[in-house]
């Protein structure tokens, strides 16, 4: 199934793939699958009205996920600071990733930056093709991540070089991302779906009663309170939407040139 709005696109796809697996992909290719209000409420419709035994999640070529369609969601209408301020929360679609008790797979097929990176770290399972490449991008818009940039990288990572992606916005090709252990495999950008899927049809043919017993009690023994995490999330982007900063680095991403920040 697809959906598609005029005024807010959506851009995400639904299928079906044998009995037990469901493939959701960003398909706004043009925007490098940029996310928009429209993409995010889909994307947890499908998490949430999911009956597989397991998702795997994945974009059209050439990216994974390019983050928020700028335009759209941070610059249009002064951006979210006073909806973030109004209910200060996890965002809904992560917390629908993060609290569905199906196994999810990220097949990284190109970029995943931004909110695309949160996107794949909020998978159980990422799995990467030679192509793609991850950054936390935030701190060149004047913003913190998302809950998973705080919640989950430094889990796989470790606390420094998280720490070193998060204050430097700095991308990481499939080479390194391997090596530091932010996915568990790199295959030929050909093998990427196939792989994937292969992996999904193992998963989906065990009980899936254990499985969702074995993913809940991942999240009840690693996982912070993210609840807790989301609000913080949530309240601290509410100000720094507000901050010449973060116009600046919206303004020089559009106009393509280096920003110059002043702290204000």
């Amino acid at each position: 199934m697809s959906a598609v709005d005029q005024g807010d696109p959506v851009g995400l796809r639904v299928e079906r793939h044998g009995e037990y697996i469901d493939v959701i992909t960003l398909d706004r290719p043009a925007t490098r699958n940029a996310l928009t209000h429209g993409s995010y409420g889909a994307l947890e419709s499908a998490v949430r009205t999911s009956t597989a035994r397991c998702i795997v999640i994945t974009g059209a070529d050439p990216a994974f996920c390019s983050g928020d369609d700028v335009r759209l969601v941070m610059v249009a209408e002064g951006g979210p600071s006073d909806r973030l301020e109004r209910q200060p929360r996890t965002t809904p679609a992560a917390d629908a990733l993060l609290h569905t008790d199906i196994p999810v797979i990220a097949a990284v097929n190109g970029a995943a930056v931004g909110w695309g990176m949160e996107l794949a770290l909020l998978a159980d399972i990422r799995v990467a093709s030679d192509r793609a490449r991850f950054g936390e991008l935030f701190v060149l818009r004047g913003l913190v991540s998302d809950v998973a940039g705080l919640g989950r990288l430094a889990s796989l990572v470790g606390r420094e070089k998280a720490a070193e992606l998060l204050f430097t916005g700095d991308l990481v090709d499939a080479v390194e991302a391997l090596r530091i252990r932010l996915v568990s495999r790199v295959v030929p950008h050909s093998e990427l779906m196939p792989t994937a899927l292969a992996l999904a049809e193992r998963i989906a043919a065990n009980p899936p009663l254990a499985v969702q017993a074995l993913k809940a009690g991942l999240r009840t023994t690693l996982d912070p309170d993210w609840d807790t995490v989301g609000t913080w999330v949530s309240s601290t982007l509410a100000r720094l939407f507000r901050t010449a900063d973060h116009r600046e680095g919206a303004a020089a991403f559009l106009e393509k040139r280096p920003a110059v920040f002043t702290g204000q």
